[in-house]
């Protein structure tokens, strides 16, 4: 889908968003007590603990996959198993650190991710767990990880989610991966395009798609993407879908790549 939405193209400006989204992660985390650590996340089976080490792992290989192609290979042809029984393992290894080591790992890995990636040139490819992709994408791809696995950290201990400029990297990635959704499930890329509008938290409209597209999603912009990022169900939001296109991808939306994600079940 093209949008009417310009965004920055710059690996600076990506680099400023991730560091803002970081940010918020790491004063949440600055405040959690070791106790804390071990708490449930919306996610199932999955613990504050595993959520950081995920991040941080994930961090570890992009920067391998940027630097390192052979390499990345090379541990791609090791880890020849599917998208859960691969998280799963990750977060297993990392279960023994403790919320002190699990910090330090987090703040260096990002730190190496974002110096790695603000050198690179925005359109070279880089590998990862399917297609290659530009380094601009790989890098909003971290943006959109840190804030959907922050959202379940902050979920877990009540704390909030203090709105950012990357928001709109998020935002945009949720409407770009529109037919991802659709092919993630084995089903028909649409034809039919669609306006989606939504309101950014200081009060401004992000457009994409033809403004008199039949099929049309309105609404709040970080509504849109916990429905997006499956940290939300559709019905547990005031997002309005017109037409078929439209309502059948609030219900199947997936802002990430691989096999269909099971979403979260509705609370109301």
């Amino acid at each position: 889908m093209e949008g009417t939405l310009t965004l920055p193209v710059s690996m600076d400006d990506l680099t400023r968003d991730l560091e803002l989204e970081t940010a918020v992660l790491q004063q949440i985390l600055d405040r959690l007590t070791d106790e804390q650590w071990s708490w449930p996340t919306p996610a199932p089976g999955w613990s504050v603990t595993d959520q950081v080490s995920h991040l941080a792992h994930s961090d570890e290989v992009a920067v391998l996959s940027a630097t390192d192609r052979a390499g990345f290979e090379a541990l791609l042809a090791r880890e020849n198993e599917g998208v859960e029984s691969r998280t799963e393992r990750w977060a297993r290894e990392h279960r023994h650190l403790s919320p002190a080591e699990l910090k330090e790992w987090f703040a260096r890995e990002r730190g190496a991710l974002i110096a790695t990636f603000r050198a690179i040139d925005p359109s070279v490819r880089v590998p990862w767990y399917g297609p290659d992709m530009s380094a601009a994408a790989a890098l909003t791809a971290r943006i959109m990880e840190t804030w959907a696995h922050g959202r379940d950290i902050a979920d877990a201990v009540g704390a909030d989610w203090t709105p950012t400029p990357g928001l709109r990297q998020v935002a945009h990635l949720c409407v770009r991966a529109l037919p991802n959704s659709f092919r993630a499930r084995g089903r028909a890329e649409p034809d039919a395009p669609v306006y989606v509008a939504l309101t950014a938290p200081d009060g401004d409209i992000w457009e994409w798609g033809p403004p008199d597209a039949a099929d049309r999603v309105v609404g709040d912009a970080v509504e849109l993407c916990l429905v997006a990022t499956q940290r939300r169900h559709p019905d547990d939001t005031s997002l309005v879908a017109v037409g078929p296109v439209a309502t059948e991808w609030l219900t199947i939306a997936q802002a990430f790549a691989g096999p269909p994600g099971v979403g979260r079940a509705p609370a109301r």
